[in-house]
């Protein structure tokens, strides 16, 4: 058949609306909870046109996950609320090896210039870089996986290892140091922070390779690893134990090598934290509390591990949990503010909700979900820009919604063509 031979690309936006930095971007996004959708997520928001493939009658699971929002017999996750919009959802069995299903997604690839998946299972669909680059070679291809891609290097049994957020962190060190000393349990992050991250470092991938094809007119694979991600944002512990011979342990909410900074309970049962790293910072926050300098200096109780565990070390500690506990939460902390003591409340959803400071800076927004049909209230964007914004150009699609719409308009299929496909199962 081989008819994406002879189709054209079709510049983008071809069914999106035209807006941010990155309108004129065509992303093809094959995956499912919760990193590669969350990266095409965000290319979407900053103007790419996204196409998020699902298959038919069954789509992401990502729609379904609890908590659920339910309207008449209109269901759909939160999750998928807040991370589906600004998405075309296109109905496909991706199989090379259906002749129909081949030609479909060859013709997108044409199309696109970024394709983003997380099946790790790619090459028994038929799908090699090799042919993907053959049909489009300007075409950047994000890989993002557990353990990454055996090409790039690695034991191959490895590579293969399925995995999810919890494991991700576990396996790239990160679960290690995240929680309380012993006897206490390792404890991991919640809220997929683990995807999260290792989407945000595929976006950047991404976009450094998409600059690079425009450059060059060449295209180019990026391997984006769940451990890998983790492990890059470790801070120093990495050279710690290869210069110094030290693993990083857990230390709870508690900095190891200066004080203050760790979370102390406040009079009305709230949480709040108090940093100061280095000496100005230190001595302000010492006279916050009416304490002596000439006593509690930098070098004997802040300033280092040893510092910070010293008996007078300890005992500062002591006096900054009584004199936390003494207040409520926001007296301490507009008191320690006044003197530029870095400081922070522990923050609900409904505390920051009703923030006025999160509200002014237009951080909740509102839009149509598609599968709900009706107007939501979800989190807004990150980075703020001010020449070319994020916005939302509608809310997230019913599953297949766009079917029709992207192979009629993108790929020239007639309405008979595609009423074959859907009767062969195909859409």
């Amino acid at each position: 058949m081989e008819r994406w031979k002879e189709i054209n690309y079709i510049p983008a936006p071809a069914i999106a609306a035209s807006y941010g930095p990155l309108t004129g971007m065509r992303v093809l996004m094959t995956g499912s909870i919760v990193a590669a959708p969350f990266a095409a997520s965000v290319l979407g928001e900053f103007g790419a046109e996204v196409i998020h493939v699902e298959r038919p009658n069954i789509g992401d699971p990502y729609r379904e996950q609890a908590p659920v929002i339910t309207r008449g017999d209109r269901k759909i996750s939160a999750g998928w609320i807040q991370d589906g919009r600004n998405k075309l959802s296109l109905t496909l069995e991706i199989n090379l090896k259906i002749p129909e299903s081949k030609e479909i997604f060859l013709s997108l690839i044409k199309n696109c210039d970024v394709w983003v998946e997380n099946m790790v299972w790619t090459e028994k669909l038929g799908i090699t870089e090799e042919l993907l680059l053959e049909v489009n070679p300007k075409l950047v291809i994000a890989h993002i996986s557990g353990f990454g891609r055996p090409q790039f290097g690695g034991v191959p049994d490895e590579c293969n290892r399925p995995s999810y957020d919890p494991i991700g962190q576990a396996e790239g060190g990160y679960m290690f140091v995240n929680g309380f000393p012993e006897p206490m349990p390792p404890s991991h992050a919640a809220t997929f922070i683990n995807d999260y991250l290792t989407a945000m470092f595929a976006v950047n991938g991404i976009l450094m390779a998409y600059l690079h094809a425009q450059k060059t007119g060449k295209g180019q694979a990026i391997d984006i690893s769940q451990i890998e991600s983790m492990s890059r944002v470790l801070n120093d512990t990495f050279v710690s134990y290869f210069e110094l011979g030290k693993v990083r342990q857990r230390n709870g909410n508690k900095v190891a090598i200066f004080q203050p900074g760790n979370l102390f309970k406040t009079k009305d049962e709230k949480y709040l934290y108090i940093g100061a790293y280095g000496r100005a910072v230190y001595e302000r926050f010492v006279k916050a509390l009416g304490l002596d300098l000439n006593k509690y200096t930098h070098e004997a109780c802040g300033n280092s591990v040893e510092a910070v565990n010293s008996e007078l070390g300890l005992e500062l500690n002591q006096l900054t949990i009584d004199w936390v506990a003494a207040r409520d939460s926001e007296e301490a902390l507009k008191y320690l503010l006044s003197l530029k003591v870095p400081s922070g409340i522990v923050r609900t959803a409904a505390d920051l909700a009703a923030s006025e400071h999160y509200q002014k800076r237009d951080n909740f927004i509102e839009y149509k979900d598609e599968t709900l049909d009706k107007n939501v209230k979800a989190f807004g964007f990150v980075p703020k820009m001010s020449e070319t914004p994020a916005q939302v150009w509608r809310g997230a699609p019913t599953l297949g919604e766009d079917t029709d719409t992207i192979l009629h308009t993108l790929l020239g299929y007639s309405d008979r063509e595609i009423a074959n496909f859907r009767e062969k199962g195909v859409i």
